[in-house]
């Protein structure tokens, strides 16, 4: 137990009276009144929200940098090794490579594949196609996450119109994103709008907190309920990451290479994926 005058534990060099005490305080008494609230190892100092945000940088960079390279006739293996070769030449590690057995440095997911899709020199990308390329970083022990969609040559409207829903679902989902919130208010608002406009949520995947570690406390549910879940509070930082169906919720994965997700009924799928620091008095996107 910390006194007034120690040294606060988040590594301010500030006493701790004058640096967490009062958040600390406001976190027992949500306790006592029966909320979910973060732990220490969950909340981020400022020298890991500073070497976070480093890695974040090249993780946008490296989402940047394939903005216009990612087209028909090439392989997803092309994207995979563009996106090795900016990550080791930035100084910094793609954290999927060998995570758990992935083997590749991101993921390539087309169409009807929800995620986690696995880069390859046979799968050639095609005019229509939409495709979801998910980068994460490591860099000085520091982890980043994003993703977007790309849209190859001439798409559908039905194609075209789910990729923009989709981002106005990761939009709708940051907009909740608040001090002394909660975790529940991200998916409910997500779900609502999607659902309102005749799409599907898919659920066995989420968000996540992350920065220390690739994958941390809390899960963030795309589908819920108000006032539920964790509390955020400043020094959070995790994922928002919804995956949109045109069609049903169901997936399914690949049982030969145990990873890549795909729609139980073949429907069109996107993904957007943003990291974001909860604020005094809001929220910092950090990758996108």
């Amino acid at each position: 137990m910390l006194n007034r005058n120690d040294g606060c534990w988040c590594g301010s060099g500030k006493k701790y009276k004058k640096c967490h005490l009062e958040f600390d305080e406001k976190l027992r008494e949500y306790r006592m009144k029966g909320h979910i609230v973060p732990d220490e190892t969950i909340i981020k100092t400022p020298r890991e929200i500073e070497g976070i945000k480093k890695s974040a940088e090249v993780n946008t960079g490296i989402l940047d940098f394939l903005e216009d390279k990612v087209v028909a006739g090439m392989s997803t293996e092309d994207i995979d090794k563009m996106v090795y070769k900016y990550t080791v030449d930035h100084g910094a590690i793609p954290a999927p490579l060998n995570y758990e057995g992935y083997p590749k440095s991101c993921c390539t997911s087309i169409n009807n594949e929800v995620c986690h899709g696995i880069p390859d020199e046979k799968v050639i990308l095609k005019d229509g196609d939409i495709i979801n390329v998910d980068i994460s970083t490591i860099k000085d022990g520091y982890f980043s996450d994003a993703s977007r969609m790309f849209t190859i040559g001439n798409v559908s409207e039905e194609a075209k119109k789910l990729v923009e829903f989709t981002k106005e679902c990761l939009n709708k989902g940051l907009d909740q994103v608040r001090p002394w919130g909660h975790i529940g208010d991200i998916g409910a608002a997500i779900q609502e709008y999607a659902h309102e406009n005749g799409y599907s949520v898919v659920t066995m995947f989420g968000g996540h907190g992350i920065g220390n570690e690739f994958h941390e406390e809390p899960f963030v549910s795309h589908v819920g309920q108000k006032d539920t879940g964790m509390l955020m509070v400043p020094g959070m930082v995790f994922t928002i990451e919804p995956m949109i169906n045109i069609g049903k919720p169901q997936v399914y994965i690949d049982k030969k290479n145990g990873w890549t997700s795909y729609t139980r009924d073949g429907s069109l799928s996107a993904q957007w994926e943003h990291q974001v620091l909860v604020t005094e008095d809001g929220y910092e996107i950090i990758s996108h």
